[in-house]
């Protein structure tokens, strides 16, 4: 995907043309008053209040149209200034100009560019005309609060693109339609992973058995890994005192994101939106020599955020999570081998499933606003220093962010391309001086002496929900045979003749560790073969006769057209080979 917001030409091309389209609306619809029209990732939009009419498919194609005429027209766009008070008179009539206007320091010369008879606010820069903006295409359209506030107007946000040349849009649009097809939503429908309902409430996923069985799975396989590297299990609750998070600091710093505090029995409870403070209180509750760190405490935790209604994207950004989550408890002479130690199975994960496109990223706080993060100076320069040192060592490509990291430490982010170009955080590591201090955690050190340790937060798989999100598009819904929620589909060809041979091979199947399903339904045969194939089954097995006399299968993976016959042990034996292969 082409960057629209750092490639400057593309930026300033997508501007223009976002002018262009307010031209379109404003002659279709002449009471339009505009907001704001920026370049985004995704290209550029437009917020536009148009009175009573809101827009439907049908409408984009009429502005589109009238787009085409702006741009085989070829009027030039022209810049020039005016003083604050000339702009207040000129827009006296526009309260979204006016609002605009007003919050801009007095003495400021104000730019505007007009493009034959269409003038607006912008600061620019604008390409030379309009004829320069003709190969776009308008994407999708949306309702949207004015400033994002869900007490004003909404008001009619349509989204485009443009490119300097046809080709460019038309490879674009092909990449779009890909990542539409790619879409952990659709998917997710269709293979019956996971649904929504309004009455149980916005963003709170509810598990069907193929999503869930994935999860399990995710989760097995993650915890085996951790096991093998001492770490401990626990289970904490999801409903917690609000003292807790007066202690760690959250309630303070991340109130607005959290669901609404309850009340009971004169005391104040919440839906937690992570588990690290639960983990400290775990941690403190024994005494701990210094023989006995690191302490690796991990969790597959059940957490809730009140992500806003727009930010709400299917499983990737939910209110109703579950967190891969581990917090090590250490010494300040084991930060780095603990840290080491969790790239490592970081990157050992990756190997697993193949993914060869991330970054590391070193979040750090923002130096111009401190006041967002608690702690001093001192600590932060510190555990800045630690993470950016380990890395180095390593020899870990990674770049540095700014304002990126967590209210109380700076943190590693991975970042995986995915499949369809964008950047997905999957695994965090994070430095934290801050709670052991406020949960005055301690161990006796060789000398005697109490001291502070030191956690670590770290997360491999990241959200689970947001993990299957990822696989899902990386993979088009093709699970690799160990990750399907069904491995092999059975299809006996005459269910009368056939099916008590199945249900034999059914058996085996699964006292040997598979998911068999025995599609005996009274459908025709091909009819049951393509639904395999639509459902993206690795193995389906069609028996007969033959393979009921011989005691054999014949089998097609997905994706394939060879049909093999083998033995039924043959095939058990080839299905756990397929099996120990992680990658996508």
């Amino acid at each position: 995907m082409r960057d629209f917001l750092n490639e400057t030409e593309l930026n300033t091309l997508n501007h223009s043309c976002a002018h262009v389209m307010a031209q379109a609306v404003k002659h279709i619809w002449p009471q339009a008053r505009f907001w704001v029209g920026p370049v985004v990732e995704e290209g550029f939009y437009y917020d536009m209040d148009l009175g009573d009419v809101t827009l439907n498919d049908a409408d984009l194609e009429k502005i589109e149209k009238e787009m085409k005429k702006i741009c085989k027209d070829g009027k030039k766009i022209v810049r020039h200034e005016i003083s604050r008070e000339e702009a207040l008179e000129q827009f006296h009539d526009d309260p979204y100009k006016v609002d605009l206007i007003t919050r801009m320091e007095e003495g400021v010369q104000i730019s505007m560019y007009t493009q034959g008879d269409f003038t607006d606010l912008c600061r620019g820069p604008h390409v030379e005309s309009t004829k320069m903006c003709r190969n776009f295409k308008l994407i999708k359209h949306s309702g949207a609060y004015w400033k994002g506030d869900k007490n004003n107007k909404v008001l009619q946000r349509v989204y485009g693109v443009c490119f300097p040349t046809d080709e460019e849009l038309q490879e674009h649009l092909q990449l779009l339609e890909e990542a539409k097809q790619r879409d952990h939503r659709k998917l997710g429908k269709e293979m019956q992973m996971f649904m929504f309902s309004d009455i149980v409430g916005s963003g709170l996923p509810m598990w069907l058995p193929n999503g869930f069985t994935v999860r399990r799975l995710l989760s097995d396989y993650i915890m085996n890994k951790e096991l093998d590297q001492g770490y401990i299990h626990v289970m904490t609750p999801s409903v917690v005192s609000t003292k807790l998070y007066k202690i760690s600091g959250h309630l303070a710093h991340y109130k607005d994101d959290m669901f609404p505090i309850m009340e009971r029995d004169d005391e104040e409870f919440c839906l937690r939106p992570m588990n690290c403070p639960e983990h400290m209180i775990m941690f403190r509750s024994t005494l701990h020599s210094y023989r006995d760190l690191p302490v690796r405490i991990a969790e597959i935790a059940n957490d809730f955020r009140f992500e806003a209604s727009g930010a709400l994207t299917g499983i990737e950004r939910s209110r109703a999570f579950t967190q891969n989550d581990s917090h090590i408890f250490c010494r300040p002479d084991q930060i780095a081998q603990e840290i080491k130690a969790v790239t490592n199975l970081i990157l050992d994960v990756y190997k697993d499933f193949g993914f060869k496109e991330y970054q590391f990223r070193l979040s750090l706080r923002d130096p111009e606003n401190t006041e967002k993060y608690f702690g001093n100076d001192e600590l932060w320069e510190k555990s800045e220093a630690q993470l950016r040192e380990v890395l180095k060592e390593m020899d870990v490509p990674f770049y540095e962010a700014l304002g990126e990291a967590a209210f109380y430490g700076p943190k590693i982010d991975v970042q995986v391309r995915s499949a369809i170009g964008h950047d997905v955080t999957l695994s965090t590591i994070q430095l934290d001086y801050q709670l052991p201090e406020r949960f005055e955690l301690e161990y006796v050190d060789s000398d005697g002496q109490k001291k502070r340790p030191v956690v670590i937060h770290r997360a491999i798989l990241g959200s689970l929900d947001r993990f299957v999100a990822f696989l899902l598009e990386e993979t088009k819904g093709v699970f690799p045979a160990w990750l399907a929620p069904t491995q092999v589909h059975l299809i006996p060809v005459n269910i009368e003749a056939h099916d008590e041979y199945a249900k034999k091979v059914e058996l085996d199947l699964r006292k040997a560790g598979f998911r068999v399903h025995d599609d005996n339904r009274n459908e025709k045969l091909g009819y049951r073969i393509r639904e395999a194939q639509t459902k993206k089954i690795p193995f389906s097995l069609v028996l007969g006769d033959k393979e009921k006399e011989n005691g054999t299968v014949t089998y097609r993976r997905y994706g394939q057209k060879d049909q093999i016959t083998v033995s039924e042990q043959e095939f058990i034996d080839l299905l756990k080979e397929a099996c120990s292969d992680r990658s996508l």
